[in-house]
């Protein structure tokens, strides 16, 4: 795939969008190939590969703005596409919040953040196959309780994107991702349980091994076995980095810029005041080389950065695209998330905390009766108050160390309060999502079960 056509689709359709009458107008091009693959007891019960190229239009003519989707590249087609788009804006109600980004704010140079492997372009179809077969028979193999699968999955893909806008930016980069998982089912004394495990990373060669992959899913599917409730209560929880990233995901919302202006936050006025612990810094950073959610630019055009959004616990900053600064008289943090066919909005890159320096054993070990949340179920979260209320699965802690497996019981508190009494932060940070978290651990909140 060559990146020259695409930007010069791209200003042919900015030049297209003026002559029709858009007072300014921003492109996405993205061009991309992907391959997934499933199997399931080792027969292959999955396997897609799709190649797509797409391209979305947003214009201004005054105040107002529309924005379209198409594949279809053609010239002829293209000036239609942008006529009709400027049509389409003409009859919108005009915004005076919306517009690109000022041109000072836009990025001045491309770095290079080793997103790309050219290993997308070639690994085949058998490959990934061979490494979801491994995964799944290392899950399998690892004890004589493990008696089902899901399945295991893997997948690989890799784009090209390119933006360019009437204020005078252009520019692409290439990204690639592979990934791979296995769900295996356990069974002993009539019961069944399942779990899963899982790795994704920008490099084929960073993956977990498949083995390792299997036989952490097997140890996780495993340790569920025998799980019963416990009585109510209100006790430590310590979240595993699977689900402390949840309640960073949930934080992350609370500080978008849309939620803020919407009014369902509730950290809203909370800049400046000390919402957690001075050992809490939370960033929001794309610059990171290599991480997953790094990105050289954001959906509008402006470089990516480190932000420092919980500084030694004092909120400090709310993140931002050019719409939610402007409505709330801010200035945009480049966190501009955007698909072809949809608006920009606020989106994390790699959002996490500093990792701590205590170890999960040494965490769970300072526990004498409490939770280790290991999974959690539901949407019982209201994002204006912070309420909290999940189902959840995890592991009984009893004098320092995991004893049974505990279900059917529900965790609830308030995000804030949570945040406040957060009483230790693991070591064990990871960034395998664009939210990520290590091990964490809440001073109280109430368990619900019998």
């Amino acid at each position: 795939m060559s990146a020259q056509p695409l930007e010069e689709i791209a200003e042919s359709l900015l030049a297209a969008a003026k002559r029709a009458g858009a007072d300014a107008a921003d492109v996405v091009v993205a061009e991309g190939t992907s391959l997934s693959v499933g199997v399931r007891l080792g027969e292959i019960e999955k396997l897609k590969h799709a190649r797509e190229k797409h391209l979305g239009l947003r214009l201004f003519v005054g105040q107002s703005t529309a924005i379209s989707a198409t594949a279809d590249f053609s010239h002829r087609a293209l000036k239609q596409f942008a006529a009709e788009t400027c049509a389409l804006a003409r009859i919108t109600a005009p915004d005076p919040f919306g517009g690109l980004p000022e041109p000072g704010e836009l990025a001045s140079t491309i770095p290079d953040l080793d997103l790309y492997d050219p290993a997308a372009e070639t690994v085949t179809p058998e490959h990934g196959i061979e490494l979801a077969r491994r995964a799944e028979d290392a899950a399998r193999s690892a004890d004589p309780r493990i008696t089902n699968s899901e399945g295991a999955e893997f997948g690989a893909g890799y784009d090209r994107v390119v933006y360019a806008s009437s204020a005078g930016f252009s520019g692409s980069y290439r990204d690639s991702g592979f990934s791979l998982s296995v769900v295996p089912i356990a069974s002993a004394e009539g019961a069944m349980q399942r779990d899963y495990w899982y790795s994704s990373a920008r490099k084929l060669n960073r993956l977990d091994s498949p083995e390792a992959v299997g036989q952490t899913a097997a140890a996780r599917t495993l340790r569920r076995l025998g799980a019963r409730q416990v009585q109510t209560c209100e006790v430590p929880v310590v979240f595993d980095p699977e689900t402390a990233a949840s309640l960073l995901r949930h934080l992350a919302g609370a500080v978008s810029g849309y939620s803020l202006y919407k009014g369902s936050s509730f950290l809203i006025g909370k800049l400046g005041q000390q919402i957690a612990p001075e050992f809490l810094t939370i960033y929001d950073d794309g610059t990171l080389v290599g991480a997953l959610a790094s990105r050289p630019f954001d959906g509008e055009g402006v470089a990516t950065r480190r932000t420092a959004v919980i500084e030694r616990g004092v909120l400090a900053n709310y993140l931002f695209d050019s719409y939610s600064a402007r409505k709330l008289g801010s200035r945009t943090t480049g966190n501009a998330g955007r698909s072809v066919a949809d608006a920009p909005h606020v989106s994390t890159a790699n959002f996490f905390p500093v990792a701590g320096s205590e170890s999960p054993q040494e965490i769970i070990a300072s526990v004498s009766e409490g939770l280790y949340v290991t999974e959690l179920i539901g949407m019982g979260v209201n994002p204006v108050t912070g309420d909290y209320s999940r189902g959840a699965v995890g592991q009984w802690i009893a004098g320092g160390e995991l004893t049974y497996a505990v279900e059917e019981i529900t965790i609830a508190g308030n995000l804030l309060d949570m945040f406040r009494s957060l009483e230790v932060i693991g070591n064990d940070l990871q960034l395998r999502h664009a939210v990520s978290a290590p091990t964490i651990k809440i001073a109280r909140m109430t368990v619900a079960g019998q």
